[in-house]
C-alpha cells in the first residue's frame, strides 16, 4: 500500500515521517514497525532528559493509529494530563527537539498550545480532556474558526483520570448535547499509583460481560461504504467487535455509544476500529482501550510505578542517574515526622489524592493502613472528606501538591475555613518546581490561603523547621492550619529527633544587623543568608529574620524591624498577594509608612515561568542571592552591584 519509496531499506521508517500526514502513505504492517521505532525513540530521548516515561510507552500504538487515521491538526487530539504525549510530539514535527524535553528553552513535558498547532489544548492536570473535546465539537458545529480548521474532537483519558468528578460532568453534558465526539478511555489499570475506587472495579467487570451479537450501529455494514483499501480492515473490525461489550454500560446510560474493551497494543484492532468510528460515528462514542503502562521497555514494566517519572537513565540497564545528596528530601522529612506524631496519637490520619508516593504518604499507608486514604484524582472530595474527618474528631493531614490543592479551593473555603475545622494541609511542591514548569508551580497557595479568616499558614525555611511545623500542625486544634515546603532535598541542617510545636504567629531572629532588615518566608532564607554575606563584604550588615508564619503575622517582630531599620524587605516563593502583601497591609494600618520606612517585597513575577531547572527558574524570577543583594543596594540608594565592584 505504501507509495513512499525508501531507497535505503535499512533506514528506519520513522526517519521518513515529518508530520502525521506522512503516516497515511504506509501500510498497516509498516505502521506497526513505525510504532516500534517510536517506542525506541521515546526510551532513548527520556534516557537523556528524564521525565514521564511509562505513560508515553503505554500509548505508542494508540498514538500512531490516531495520527494515521485522523487528520491532525484539523482533528483535535486532546491528551488528558499530557504526560503521555512524548510519542505524539515525535510524530508532530518535533522529533528534532525531543531531546530538549523539560530543559530550559526546550519542549514542554506536557501538551502546550503555544508550542505547536498539534497541541490544541494544554494540559498537565488530569480530567480536563472530555470537557475540552466537547468544547471543540460545539465550536465546530457553531461555525468556530481557527487557522488549521475544526474537525473531529478526540479525548484520550486514562482510567485514573476517570476518578475525578469533572470527567463525569463532561460525560453527562456531552451525552445530553449528542455532539459527534470521541472519547478514548485508556485503561492501563494504573495512573501514577494503582487506581482506587468503584470505577476501577467497574471497568474490570466490563471485561466479563456478555458479548453482543452485532456491531450496534458502529460497524454494521461498514464494508459496503468504505474505499476498497480499507474494506478488509473494516471486515476485521466487524468480526472483532462482535465479541465486545456494547450494552447496558454506565457510559451508554450517559448517552455514549460504547465500544470495547480492545487491545490498545494491537494495531490490527486499533486501526480498523478507529477507521470505522471515524467514518460512521454520529454522536458521542467511547472506545475502551486496554494498555500497559511502560509497555515494551522491561525496566519500566517491572518498576512499581511503571516508570511514571524517571531521571536520566542507562537505556540498557534502566538504572537511573541520580546525583548523590547527603540531605533528606523535604517530602521524606514530612513523612517520617508525621509517622512519629501518629505513633503517639491514634487520631492522626492522612488523606492524599492519587499521590501516595509523591507526598510520602506511602510510608504512612504501610504503617497505618486503616488511617491512610487515597481518594483518587479527586482533590475536591479529598478536602471535604478531610473536613468531615476533623468534624468527627479525627486529626486529618491533607497532603497535596500546591498546584493540585488549587482544584479543591472552594472546598477549602466552604467546607473547612467557614466551619473552622482543624484540617492540617501539608502543601508539597511549594514554589518553583523545575522541569514540570508553570502548570506545577506552587505559586499561589500563600495568597489563596492567607485571605481566609482563621487560617494559620506556615512555610518551612529548611528541613528542621519542617519537622517543627509537622508537630505544630498535629498539636493545633483551633481551626485549619497549613504548612508548605518545596520539592527536592533540604539544606543538610542538623535534624531534631522530634519536632517541637512552634508558638503560633511567632517568627525567629536569625542574625542582628543594622540599616536593612531582610524578612524571609520559606526556603529562600538560604539565599537571603548568601546575599547577606556578599553585602557584609560591601560594608552593609543586614538583619535577617525568618517569619515562619504568613498568618497570623508576627506583628511585634515586624514592627520592631520596621522601627529599627531604614529599610525592610520581604522575600517569599509565592505570587503577589501573599506574605509581603499582608506585611504591607500591617505597616500601612500601623502608620509605619508615614515615618519614611523604605519597604520592598520580593515575590514571583506576574507571569508564568517556563520549565527549567529550579536555579534557572528562580534566576528568571529574580529571587536568587544576587537579586536579593541588588534589591538591598537599590533600596538603600547605594551603588548597584556592578558599580560597587567597579
Amino acid at each position: 500500500m505504501s507509495d513512499l519509496k525508501n531507497d535505503r531499506p535499512n533506514t528506519p521508517l520513522l526517519d521518513t515521517v515529518q508530520r502525521p500526514a506522512d503516516l497515511k502513505r504506509f501500510s498497516d504492517a509498516e505502521l506497526i514497525k513505525i510504532a516500534q521505532e517510536v517506542r525506541s525513540e521515546t526510551v532513548s530521548a527520556v534516557s537523556v532528559t528524564g521525565g514521564h516515561l511509562g505513560a508515553g510507552l503505554g500509548v505508542v500504538e494508540l498514538t500512531v493509529a490516531l495520527h494515521a487515521v485522523f487528520n491532525t491538526p484539523k482533528d483535535k487530539i486532546i491528551w488528558d494530563v499530557g504526560h503521555q504525549c512524548y510519542p505524539h510530539k515525535i510524530l508532530t514535527e518535533r522529533r528534532d527537539r525531543i531531546r530538549t524535553l523539560r530543559q530550559k528553552d526546550g519542549l514542554s513535558g506536557f501538551t502546550k498550545r503555544s508550542e505547536s498547532p498539534y497541541d490544541p489544548f494544554g494540559a498537565a492536570h488530569s480530567s480536563t480532556s472530555i470537557s475540552a473535546a466537547l468544547g471543540f465539537a460545539v465550536a465546530r458545529d457553531l461555525g468556530g474558526n481557527v487557522p488549521e480548521g475544526l474537525g473531529d474532537a478526540i479525548a484520550v483519558i486514562g482510567d485514573g483520570s476517570m476518578s475525578a468528578g469533572m470527567a463525569y460532568e463532561a460525560l453527562n453534558n456531552a451525552g445530553h448535547l449528542k455532539k459527534r465526539m470521541i472519547v478514548i478511555l485508556n485503561d492501563n489499570e494504573m495512573s501514577i499509583a494503582p487506581p482506587v475506587g468503584a470505577m476501577s472495579s467497574y471497568l474490570s467487570r466490563l471485561y466479563a460481560e456478555e458479548p453482543f451479537q452485532d456491531l450496534k450501529a458502529a460497524a454494521k455494514g461498514a464494508i459496503s461504504f468504505l474505499p476498497e483499501p480499507f474494506r478488509e480492515g473494516a471486515k476485521r473490525a466487524k468480526d472483532m467487535l462482535k465479541g465486545m461489550t456494547v450494552g447496558g454500560t454506565l457510559f451508554e446510560q450517559l448517552g455514549f455509544s460504547y465500544l470495547g474493551p480492545i487491545d490498545g497494543h494491537d494495531m490490527n484492532q486499533l486501526l480498523p476500529v478507529l477507521r470505522t468510528v471515524k467514518d460512521r460515528a454520529t454522536g458521542p462514542i467511547l472506545i475502551h482501550v486496554i494498555t500497559k503502562k511502560g509497555k515494551g521497555y522491561a525496566p519500566a514494566e517491572e518498576a512499581r510505578d511503571k516508570g511514571h517519572g524517571v531521571s536520566k537513565f542507562n537505556v540498557v540497564t534502566g538504572e537511573q542517574k541520580k546525583a548523590p545528596s547527603n540531605a533528606p528530601s523535604y517530602t521524606k522529612v514530612f513523612a517520617e515526622h508525621l509517622l512519629k506524631e501518629a505513633a503517639d496519637d491514634d487520631k492522626i490520619c492522612a488523606v492524599t489524592a492519587a499521590m501516595p508516593d509523591g507526598t510520602g504518604l506511602n510510608l504512612f499507608a504501610e504503617r497505618y493502613p486503616s488511617r491512610c486514604f487515597d481518594v483518587g484524582i479527586a482533590e475536591q472530595h479529598g478536602v471535604t472528606f478531610a473536613a468531615a474527618l476533623a468534624a468527627g474528631g479525627m486529626k486529618p493531614f491533607c497532603a497535596m501538591y500546591s498546584t493540585f490543592l488549587q482544584r479543591g479551593y472552594d472546598q477549602v473555603v466552604h467546607d473547612v475555613a467557614i466551619q473552622r475545622l482543624p484540617v492540617r494541609f501539608a502543601i508539597d511542591r511549594a514554589g518553583l518546581v523545575g522541569a514540570d514548569g508553570a502548570t506545577h508551580a506552587g505559586a499561589f497557595d500563600v495568597a489563596y490561603l492567607t485571605n481566609l479568616p482563621g487560617f494559620v499558614v506556615m512555610a518551612a525555611a529548611d528541613e528542621a523547621e519542617l519537622a517543627h511545623m509537622v508537630a505544630t500542625a498535629a498539636a493545633h486544634d483551633d481551626g485549619p492550619i497549613a504548612f508548605r515546603f518545596p520539592r527536592g532535598e533540604g539544606n543538610g541542617v542538623d535534624m531534631p529527633e522530634r519536632g517541637k510545636p512552634l508558638e503560633i504567629g511567632k517568627g525567629r531572629m536569625i542574625r542582628h544587623g543594622k540599616q536593612v532588615a531582610l524578612l524571609s518566608f520559606g526556603t529562600r532564607l538560604a539565599e537571603v543568608e548568601k546575599a547577606a554575606e556578599a553585602l557584609t563584604a560591601k560594608g552593609i550588615t543586614p538583619t535577617i529574620a525568618d517569619a515562619r508564619f504568613a498568618k497570623p503575622l508576627d506583628r511585634d517582630l515586624i514592627l520592631e524591624l520596621a522601627a529599627t531599620h531604614e529599610a525592610l524587605i520581604t522575600i517569599e516563593e509565592g505570587a503577589v498577594g501573599g506574605f509581603g502583601s499582608h506585611v504591607a497591609q500591617l505597616l500601612a494600618e500601623e502608620g509605619v509608612f508615614d515615618t519614611g520606612l523604605k519597604y520592598r517585597s520580593m515575590v514571583l513575577p506576574d507571569t508564568f515561568i517556563d520549565h527549567a531547572n529550579p536555579a534557572d527558574m528562580y534566576a528568571d524570577a529574580k529571587l536568587n542571592a544576587s537579586d536579593i543583594e541588588a534589591k538591598v543596594l537599590n533600596t538603600l540608594g547605594v551603588a548597584t552591584i556592578g558599580e560597587a565592584r567597579a
